[in-house]
């Protein structure tokens, strides 16, 4: 089998099947395991699998650049963004993640809304500009362009002092074996970071981010409260966490 022809099969499998365990995809056909794990390497190298151990998952299209990821699942966040806006009752304080999908759960939320909002993301900041009734404190630090968001080293210090009810995490991958997975290390950290400061984390997850996988891990299912997604699937059934379905 040409290089070109593996290629195609394995995006195929990771379309299809949603992982690639090499060992099993290799006596399949009749190719080395060694030349499998290769050729996962050369496509993990052109962004187009995530490698794990013993094989693969897909690449979450969510580390894709800010502007493109609007674009990206649109009905389907708005959707988590509705479910998980519900989660805010009036008088809490609340600690929002960036990305695109807390954008859509900001909008969702009611313009009579009492609360206090803490967040990293000057984005989410300045989009709860016409919500006069929420109080808004913004942790600053370096900021991570990607998901417009302050990290490092500060913003994780300045953390510390918040202590919250409620955590609206986003993720860029989530997958019963791999976890909960984002691609920048210091964006993981701080997720950590704001997660420990609040007495429940609620994970956002668009369809689009069930399944896939990421390079650095953010919390273990263990640590949070549930999974807001669109997604119906075996995947989702295989959380074993509750899932809190948009």
């Amino acid at each position: 089998m040409l290089a070109a022809q593996r290629r195609d099969l394995l995006l195929e499998r990771l379309r299809t099947d949603g992982r690639i365990v090499a060992k099993d995809l290799a006596a399949e056909v009749g190719i080395s395991e060694d030349t499998i794990r290769r050729d996962l390497r050369d496509l993990a190298a052109a962004g187009l699998c995530q490698r794990v151990y013993g094989g693969a998952l897909p690449v979450s299209p969510a580390i894709a650049d800010y502007a493109t990821r609007q674009e990206v699942s649109v009905d389907g966040k708005q959707r988590v963004a509705r479910a998980a806006a519900a989660l805010i009752e009036p008088g809490a304080t609340v600690i929002l993640d960036g990305g695109t999908t807390t954008l859509a759960v900001v909008r969702a939320l009611p313009l009579d809304l009492e609360a206090t909002v803490v967040t990293h993301s000057p984005t989410i900041a300045s989009a709860l500009e016409e919500h006069r009734n929420v109080d808004v404190y913004v942790i600053g630090g370096r900021l991570f362009k990607h998901s417009m968001v302050a990290c490092g080293a500060a913003a994780v210090e300045a953390a510390r002092g918040v202590h919250a009810d409620l955590f609206l995490l986003g993720v860029t991958g989530v997958h019963p074996e791999a976890g909960l997975t984002t691609g920048d290390a210091d964006e993981a950290a701080m997720k950590r970071a704001l997660a420990h400061q609040a007495a429940d984390t609620y994970v956002l997850a668009s369809s689009e981010k069930i399944g896939a996988a990421s390079r650095f891990g953010v919390l273990p299912f263990s640590e949070v409260a549930g999974v807001v997604t669109d997604a119906d699937n075996a995947i989702v059934a295989a959380l074993e966490v509750p899932v809190i379905r948009a």
